[in-house]
């Protein structure tokens, strides 16, 4: 490696992110997922000029599709709302587009396209051949009835039926799309089709071509991930104290699988607050307030003696040797990590997408912390979603035990590739270069061979 074709490739990444913020300048989420990944990916440049030379950058952040379209629907008191849909499809090189629905009132162009340029690389991990896409709406459900819901999700599937399909985009959820809301989606497509598409959808119910261990897979993956992390290190989760923001669905099977290997989980959060509770965060109970009941997380003092609740904190004040966050992008700032560090954490996997912002990140790396970044760690779930299209493809249903094994194995595997790339681009133990170069590799070796399109 010279000076010069470092400056070069320095160069070409910083021409390329000022041009995404010259011509999308609002889309500041966005800007952030570019910036990590072309800050991490010069080794590959520099090693091989072909990427400039196809216009590879150029190409791969820029969305081959990104649709924005209105969602009328009717509410319980009659009246009519309007809510916004999108659908990003960003990257189709190596399989269709693949991704969740988030339904959050946060939900933006920039929150699509930092989401589907993220799960690019991600999906590209797995092993599997799905390409990166996602999408969403600025509709909340919380709070909304079982008929709202269904009116909503009937609208907006009846736009974006004209999108997708088993062999061109899969949607799956994400935050607040759910089994209700997918089943909602599902059956509206299939009326608008008039066929029986099983695989058009992933985290579907296991009466109509879901799989078993999807609802767990992304909890399960993080913690499989970590545990591998961790053996880098000479540690085992057994015995750690662990604390995971969120109380959905990643952080709920997080915890319950950290659990079961002998790790004691004492924290975990909602938008509200967060709960300690010292004798381990009984997971049944947080099922219970947060799927059945849809209540907040401060109920759970309420069944748990020793547990206080502390509203509007991050989680992530509670003394811990594991950080999972599991909640929503950018929850882990340079503050909360200096923190953490102060408090002794000893590693961090993100099970969120994007939870930590980049200066956290830097801080973590600058006083050595093992960092699983949430491409990696949180793979799980896409990883499983793809093996339910191929049982659906193949009209059958795997064990629970089957999927949790394949699940576990494509988890080493991505352990596996990020440590060996990392250390081969000279950034040993760095698994966000690791899984960034790996990725990327895979996609742009398949959009060069595919020619210009």
């Amino acid at each position: 490696m010279t000076i010069s074709k470092q400056a070069a490739a320095e160069k070409y990444t910083k021409r390329i992110f000022e041009s995404i913020k010259e011509r999308d300048p609002a889309e500041v989420e966005f800007h952030q997922a570019v910036e990590e990944f072309l800050t991490t990916i010069t080794p590959a440049l520099i090693k091989d000029s072909k990427f400039e030379q196809n216009a590879i950058l150029e190409r791969l952040t820029e969305p081959e599709r990104l649709v924005s379209f209105r969602i009328p629907w009717v509410d319980d008191h009659g009246k009519v709302q309007v809510n916004r849909g999108f659908r990003v499809q960003f990257n189709s090189a190596i399989g269709p587009y693949k991704g969740g629905l988030r339904f959050h009132p946060t939900v933006n162009s920039s929150i699509v396209k930092f989401l589907g340029f993220e799960q690019i690389f991600k999906n590209a991990l797995t092993g599997l051949p799905i390409g990166g896409g996602k999408g969403g709406s600025n509709f909340d459900p919380k709070g909304k009835s079982d008929e709202e819901v269904m009116r909503f999700a009937q609208s907006f599937m009846t736009e974006l039926a004209k999108h997708i399909g088993p062999n061109t985009d899969i949607p799956a959820g994400d935050v607040g799309v759910g089994p209700r809301e997918i089943g909602f989606l599902f059956g509206q497509y299939k009326r608008m089709t008039g066929a029986f598409h099983a695989g058009s959808l992933t985290g579907k119910g296991l009466g109509y071509g879901g799989s078993l261990a999807r609802t767990e897979a992304t909890g399960y993956g993080v913690v499989y991930f970590t545990t591998e992390m961790l053996k880098d290190y000479d540690m085992k989760i057994k015995d750690q104290k662990v604390v995971v923001s969120g109380s959905g669905n990643v952080a709920i099977y997080a915890m319950e699988k950290a659990i079961h290997l002998g790790a004691t989980v004492i924290g975990c959060s909602d938008s509200s607050g967060y709960i300690y509770d010292p004798d381990g965060i009984d997971v049944d109970t947080v099922k219970q307030i947060k799927e059945v009941e849809r209540k907040r997380i401060s109920e759970y003092p309420k069944h748990h003696k020793n547990a206080t609740f502390t509203a509007n904190k991050s989680v992530f004040e509670l003394k811990c040797d594991i950080a999972l966050p599991c909640a929503t992008q950018n929850e882990i700032d340079e503050k909360i990590a200096k923190l953490l560090i102060k408090n002794g954490v000893k590693a961090v996997a993100e099970g969120a997408n994007m939870p930590s912002t980049l200066e956290a990140i830097k801080t973590f790396q600058d006083n050595h912390i093992p960092f699983a970044p949430s491409k990696a760690a949180n793979a799980g779930g896409v990883a499983v979603s793809a093996l339910e299209m191929a049982q659906n493809s193949a009209r059958l249903s795997w064990h629970f035990e089957e999927v949790d094994h394949e699940l576990q194995k494509i988890m080493r595997n991505i352990h596996t590739r990020t440590s060996v790339i990392a250390k081969e681009y000279g950034e040993e133990g760095n698994l966000i270069v690791g899984a960034n170069i790996a990725g990327f590799l895979k996609v742009a070796d398949a959009m060069i061979a595919q020619g210009v399109i």
